[in-house]
């Protein structure tokens, strides 16, 4: 990685925030190219506005495109825009709606409720406090605000997300705990991780399978054809941020994990966090297990020289089931660790076709032989 600093970007939530605040000074004033943004961490932004229109005498519409700096992700250079309506009204009242192309939850355990569209808590707080500033700035107290945040893209972005998974239809969830996007945080997907764990929980779920991505799902679920699809969470490499967040549930007893050959060395070596950046130590820390329980020093010199794990593990299976075995038994042993030997952990390791070569379920070394 480039020892530059990299761009720090804001979420969704923060874009949203910022064309409510637009579209109000509109009504109030006039039209601005940026305006400033209190992110929740106190910080402030100028965000740039890509259009304001005039709706009705009363109705403003303002559009912000998301930066995600140098962080990208699926919603980067997406629209997001904000529709408000200034009422008449005794007090102060804001009301936050969701239209097109943001999504309505449809499954309980996430952090709104059933029916609700799916625009999380901080964005909702970064919105509130906009229109609380614009109304300080001109000096309003008694209005009512409608605000329909929407998405002109929105339902074509969330098939690229888990949301359908989650019980989100209809578009993508606006989200951000702070508004900043800061690169390599991984707070986005720990934050999908625990929703994910979270509906399956709110499910009367008890078991389930992690996989690393979407390829290994998809074998899983041919394993577990009986399993309900919440059952299922892709933790990409937060092999013990995704633990973390299991105990959080108290509903959820066991974890199987089902992982092609390479993250699964990386994991019998417990590493928290499974980035390919470890893939020369994963190597050398194979080969010396190899010697130790084969005892064959031509296989540790081609497991040292191997350019991948995959590799590897061409030299490995179906040959000397004993050192697959010694890796899947690390990762549980790991699991076990991480998890404060609170969850019930069973490891299934896949060949790079999808086919199981280990299962901790089965008895002694059991490795399965290759066809």
């Amino acid at each position: 990685m480039s020892s530059k600093t990299l761009k720090k970007g804001f979420t969704t939530g923060a874009a949203a925030a910022a064309a409510v605040k637009a579209a109000l000074i509109a009504f109030f004033s006039k039209k601005l190219k940026s305006v400033e943004i209190l992110f929740l961490t106190g910080e402030k932004k100028h965000i740039d506005i890509k259009a304001i229109k005039k709706i009705a005498d009363n109705e403003y519409e303002a559009l912000v495109i998301k930066d995600a700096g140098d962080d990208p992700d699926i919603t980067h250079k997406a629209h997001i825009g904000a529709r408000v309506t200034v009422l008449n009204s005794d007090e102060l009242v804001i009301n936050i709606f969701g239209g097109k192309g943001v999504g309505t939850i449809t499954k309980p355990g996430l952090e709104l409720p059933v029916g609700e569209p799916a625009i999380n808590p901080g964005p909702r707080t970064m919105i509130q406090n906009s229109v609380a500033e614009v109304f300080t700035l001109f000096n309003i107290n008694n209005k009512q605000v409608d605000i329909e945040i929407f998405v002109p893209n929105g339902e074509i972005l969330a098939k690229k997300t888990l949301n359908a998974r989650l019980g989100i239809l209809g578009g993508i969830s606006i989200l951000g705990t702070t508004g900043i996007v800061t690169p390599m945080s991984h707070d986005a997907y720990i934050a999908t991780i625990k929703a994910s764990i979270s509906v399956a929980a709110a499910k009367g779920l008890s078991t389930l399978v992690f996989t690393t991505g979407r390829r290994s799902e998809r074998f899983a679920m041919e394993i577990f054809k009986p399993f309900r699809e919440e059952a299922f969470i892709q933790t990409g490499d937060f092999f013990k941020a995704s633990l973390d967040m299991v105990l959080l549930n108290p509903k959820i007893k066991s974890v199987t994990y089902t992982v092609f050959f390479g993250k699964a060395v990386k994991m019998s070596l417990g590493f928290e966090h499974t980035h390919a950046a470890k893939s020369e130590l994963t190597l050398k820390k194979l080969s010396r297990w190899a010697l130790d329980i084969t005892k064959n020093y031509e296989l540790e010199k081609m497991i040292a020289s191997a350019n991948t794990a995959r590799h590897a593990f061409s030299f490995i299976y179906p040959d000397f089931p004993k050192l697959i075995f010694h890796v899947g038994q690390k990762i549980k042993e790991t699991a076990q660790k991480f998890s404060n030997h609170k969850l019930e952990i069973r490891v299934i390791i896949l060949d790079f076709d999808g086919k199981p070569v280990f299962d901790s379920n089965k008895n002694g070394t059991h490795v399965y032989k290759g066809e």
